[in-house]
């Protein structure tokens, strides 16, 4: 049997565009995945021996945290004030994150559906550092997935 060498993906930048309104390039992304909770229940083989068995449960679309440089952009502090207002409905959000290359060439991209933003940080300053302001976007979902 024949294995085909695939090198790793090495990301440069992700980019990320929610239907009207926040784009732009993140330094940072966590949080795409999903778990299932397990769920345990003891039950008897056919010979009488105790058995546990262990069957996915709920499944659970984890948050995704986004990081970049701050900007003279406001997007994600309006997408934040319309929760913030109370119009959940207007901020939801489906969207789409990208991964490129060195090169600037797509080598990834995951979908999401009803995002809306959860959280919003600004910038830590530190006047004795010689690094970028970044800002911090933490959003809830309803399903994503990979889809290059």
């Amino acid at each position: 049997m024949t294995m085909t060498h695939r090198d790793p993906l090495v990301a440069a930048y992700f980019a990320v565009d929610f239907q009207n309104g926040v784009t732009g390039a993140f330094r940072e992304c966590t949080g795409l995945g999903s778990e299932s909770q397990v769920v345990e229940y003891r039950a008897t083989d056919e010979r009488g021996k105790p058995i546990l068995i262990r069957e996915p449960g709920t499944m659970k679309y984890t948050d995704i945290t986004l990081k970049r440089g701050i900007t003279d952009s406001m997007d994600m502090w309006q997408w934040r004030k319309q929760v913030e207002d109370g119009d959940i409905d207007g901020a939801r959000r489906s969207g789409t994150i990208t991964l490129y290359n060195q090169r600037g060439e797509a080598i990834a991209r995951w979908t999401f559906e009803r995002a809306w933003p959860q959280k919003l940080n600004g910038p830590t300053y530190d006047a004795k550092t010689n690094e970028v302001a970044i800002e911090e976007l933490t959003i809830t979902h309803e399903g994503y997935k990979r889809v290059q």
